[in-house]
């Protein structure tokens, strides 16, 4: 399936927490139905558009439907995704490239110029300023 349906399906907030509750492993309508606001044939409803989709893949266990999370369906949503992660990446290394290769960062200790640097000096003295000190003269 292709990511725009992938991502149509999941709009909606209800059936995302659908989807987001299959995390955790395959389970049956009735038991994701107990933990939803929605009735059980609500639930079904949103099994059956995130299959649809591709996401949601279901099995015959005795008399009930099982529903996983389909990985192959992922991958059309997790390659879209990926494709702004790699450009972000990209552009960053650009940014990283260009202002190095402005701004030389030392490689190595002691490679750039520590003549200004005032913690090796030790603590810095103020010059001690002379007060004059004048007495008064008690007449």
């Amino acid at each position: 399936m292709t990511y725009e349906a992938a991502l149509s399906a999941l709009a909606d907030p209800t059936r995302r927490q659908v989807f987001e509750q299959l995390r955790a492993g395959p389970r049956a309508v009735g038991e994701i139905a107990a933990d939803m606001p929605v009735s059980r044939p609500a639930v079904s409803q949103h099994l059956k558009v995130l299959k649809l989709a591709g996401l949601v893949g279901d099995r015959a266990e005795g008399t009930r439907r099982v529903y996983y999370i389909d990985p192959s369906g992922l991958g059309a949503l997790r390659k879209w995704l990926d494709q702004f992660w790699d450009q972000a990446l990209g552009a960053f290394q650009a940014e990283i490239e260009s202002s190095s290769a402005t701004q030389p960062i030392p490689t190595t200790k002691g490679s750039f110029d520590d003549s200004h640097d005032h913690r090796r000096a030790g603590p810095q003295k103020r010059p001690r300023q002379r007060r004059s000190r004048t007495r008064l003269n008690k007449t």
